[in-house]
């Protein structure tokens, strides 16, 4: 006979899961549909055997007592899910990827643990709250001002570098702000680096600012790296 307070739990942590990894792979983001579904399957299900430990078929040992504890097994999930959220943060370039999903998929496990413990209400608000954060305040993030950091490298011909002021007046022309000039000395003084953190509102002109590095003379080359942060 089928256990119908086993079946929604289950049923409904799927649902939740996979409406949560529908929004990642819309997204092209590494865990989507599949992953989600089964973070929150799992969760659910191990979270279901927690709870119903009475029913498990095992001997106790004579002459001890056995204490049923489930919040053990939250702890064990949200600590193993940490080493699956982990595998989708990577680093490219100076940028940071994946990190929206890792938390997605934490708080994915969260809310299958919590229809696995049957707080079936709290479980709902959790999902809907996910959908509307990562899905709803996208559009709003969107419209909000943001500021872009490039990593921008020039390498200038012996007696060709501009001074600090000089490269700041440049940048500033375009809207922008170099927070930090770094400066390097190839071993045979023929090539002088500026290295610099340039930050601006977005979007910013990256083209319009190669092409008017490319009409200095001096310049050796020159690497524009715009930073995901």
């Amino acid at each position: 006979m089928i256990n119908w307070d086993l079946v929604w739990p289950v049923a409904a942590a799927m649902t939740a899961g996979g409406l949560i990894g529908m929004e990642r792979t819309y997204h092209g983001h590494p865990a989507g549909f599949r992953t989600h579904i089964l973070v929150c399957l799992t969760s659910c299900l191990l979270m279901l055997a927690a709870m119903h430990q009475a029913t498990w078929d095992f001997v106790a040992l004579p002459g001890q007592n056995v204490v049923i504890d489930p919040t053990r097994m939250s702890h064990g999930l949200l600590t193993g899910i940490g080493f699956l959220c982990a595998g989708v943060i990577f680093r490219e370039g100076f940028s940071v990827h994946g990190l929206t999903t890792a938390a997605s998929l934490w708080v994915t496990s969260a809310i299958g643990v919590l229809f696995g413990v049957g707080m079936l209400d709290l479980a709902l608000i959790g999902a809907g709250a996910t959908l509307a954060v990562l899905a709803v305040l996208r559009l709003l993030d969107a419209k909000l001002p943001h500021i872009g950091v490039m990593d921008v490298v020039l390498r200038w011909k012996r007696g060709s570098a501009p001074s600090e002021k000089d490269l700041r007046d440049l940048l500033r022309g375009r809207g922008l702000k170099a927070v930090r000039i770094g400066h390097v000395m190839s071993p045979d003084c023929q090539v002088h680096e500026h290295q610099l953190k340039v930050k601006g509102a977005m979007p910013i002109d990256v083209d319009g600012l190669v092409t008017q590095l490319c009409s200095h003379d001096g310049l050796a080359g020159f690497s524009v790296l715009p930073r995901d942060e």
